[in-house]
């Protein structure tokens, strides 16, 4: 029995969480004695991993520099003793392997999870120090492997392991009309999806600027922001600014999206820079059809003019553009969904995701 720790910093509603949990959930039990310590707090996805009999342990991180947040952690890694220390995200990649390391733990892995701009030079430091006590560096994305390599790491620790994603059933829990009278929509309404935390990183601006334009041409597209975050209140006034209130609604949170998304006619996503982006293989796995901006972490996902189109960064115009012929044009609207969801169902499954996961933990234990 192979046990393992997993440590990020919270598990709110975001792709690395809802990552972390199908691995922890889908893991062999007879195999593996999987725990998970959560650095700052808890969110929505911790419900899935007690139900599913995981352990969870909350450190309680409260600053940016936390010695007692550090000191508890290394504590709980030495009474855990665990095989395998699996840190995701900066924060726990930070305190997870120095913990890890002071607390002895053999085999210790990191996890990169998307393209980092933000990062300060000291926190990149901070990387290339802890790689050289690090056995593995999983991400998912070649888009994030070139991104780190170029800023020091060893390119011959990277592992990439795509994200994983369960086939979503079409529900018959709604059907569109349902839908779009709950949403005070007309009957009429064609749904532009954009689905992601609302934070300068998404350029959600973006979106709701080619909203404005595609409202100049017809009147039926509603672009429905899904999710919450700090941009929230300022994109709102934006949207009220542009006299397009009754075009850009924000939806907040929800734990419905797949129920949301397999009536969404095109997705949106107009991300600075992504790892994987969760929200475009839910879209692909519900047969919707995506419209992305053309960064590394997309061009993994999207067959551009395949699967969807990938266009330039800040290219409000294009986003109009090529939504016109989506919106105008079903059967092309249908091909696209359709051979989006195979391109799911071959190349980015749960079972893929977990089995390359336990092949690298196995590899590493047997030395």
């Amino acid at each position: 029995m192979i046990r393992l720790l997993l440590i990020i910093p919270t598990l709110v509603r975001g792709g690395a969480e809802k990552q972390l949990a199908l691995l922890a959930r889908s893991l062999a039990r007879d195999e593996f004695d999987v725990h998970v310590a959560i650095l700052t707090h808890t969110g929505p996805l911790e419900s899935d991993l007690t139900s599913a009999g995981i352990p969870v342990t909350v450190i309680g991180k409260r600053w940016k520099f936390d010695p007692l947040c550090y000191w508890r952690l290394r504590q709980h890694i030495a009474a855990l003793r665990p095989d395998i220390v699996h840190t995701w995200l900066f924060a726990a990649n930070a305190y997870g392997r120095q913990a890890a390391i002071s607390a002895g733990v053999r085999h210790i892995v990191a996890g990169e999870r998307c393209v980092d701009p933000w990062k300060a030079g000291w926190q990149l430091t901070i990387d290339r120090a802890l790689a050289g006590w690090t056995e593995r560096i999983v991400t998912n994305s070649t888009g994030v492997k070139d991104f780190y390599v170029s800023h020091g790491l060893p390119a011959e620790k990277f592992v990439i392991i795509p994200n994983g994603i369960a086939p979503t059933p079409v529900s018959n829990a709604v059907t569109r009309a349902q839908l779009l009278a709950e949403l005070n929509l007309p009957s009429s309404a064609r749904l532009l999806g954009a689905v992601g935390r609302l934070w300068p990183q998404k350029r959600v601006k973006d979106l709701i600027w080619a909203a404005d334009l595609l409202k100049t041409t017809r009147d039926d597209a509603h672009l429905l922001i899904v999710g919450d975050g700090p941009q929230r209140s300022r994109l709102e006034r934006y949207r009220d600014q542009s006299l397009i209130t009754e075009r850009v609604h924000f939806l907040g949170e929800r734990n419905d999206v797949p129920r949301l998304m397999q009536h969404f006619d095109v997705l949106w996503l107009g991300s600075e820079y992504e790892g994987q982006s969760n929200a475009i293989l839910e879209a692909m796995t519900a047969a919707v059809p995506v419209i992305a901006t053309d960064i590394p972490g997309n061009r993994d996902l999207i067959v551009d003019d395949v699967t969807g189109y990938l266009v330039p960064l800040g290219d409000r115009f294009e986003f109009t553009r090529r939504t016109h012929w989506l919106l105008d044009d079903e059967a092309l609207r249908t091909r696209m969904g359709e051979a989006g969801r195979q391109r799911v169902l071959t190349e980015f499954t749960v079972e893929q995701m977990v089995t390359r996961h336990a092949a690298l933990y196995r590899e590493l234990v047997a030395g």
